[in-house]
């Protein structure tokens, strides 16, 4: 089994497709006007309408209402990325920090409010356990 996607469900797809198209520096494909998806070389950013979310129930998901998840993405330099985001970034929760664990991080929130994580392994430990991955 393979994780290849997480959706996120917003009242403003164009907004929020352009936030992670400039955060991300990777343009989208759209599939239709409600439905678009950014893709990295590990997985797919999928952002849906509201419209959308009767195909699966009625009430199955609610926009702009996420308090548990947060999305991470993987970077060469963390410091960088802060540097090139905070222009235009509405929401920094945390600036750049060594989390005990091993990795720089910086945490901000999309328009919705959905949090995002950039992060760079610095500790050997960390460095090890990504070894492979695309930066």
């Amino acid at each position: 089994m393979n994780l290849v996607s997480v959706r996120l469900i917003t009242d403003d797809v164009k907004r929020l497709v352009a936030f992670y198209e400039r955060a991300l520096r990777t343009p989208a494909s759209w599939s239709t006007d409600i439905f678009a998806e950014i893709r990295t070389p590990t997985g797919t950013l999928a952002i849906g309408s509201t419209r959308t979310v009767g195909l699966f129930g009625p009430g199955a998901a609610r926009p702009a209402d996420n308090h548990t998840a947060i999305i991470e993405f993987l970077v060469a330099d963390v410091d960088a990325e802060y540097a090139r985001l905070s222009p235009w970034l509405t929401d920094v929760v945390t600036v750049p920090t060594t989390m005990p664990w091993g990795n720089r991080s910086l945490l901000v929130r999309d328009p919705d409010g959905t949090l995002l994580n950039f992060f760079t392994p610095v500790t050997a430990d960390a460095v090890a356990r990504f070894a492979g991955h695309d930066r």
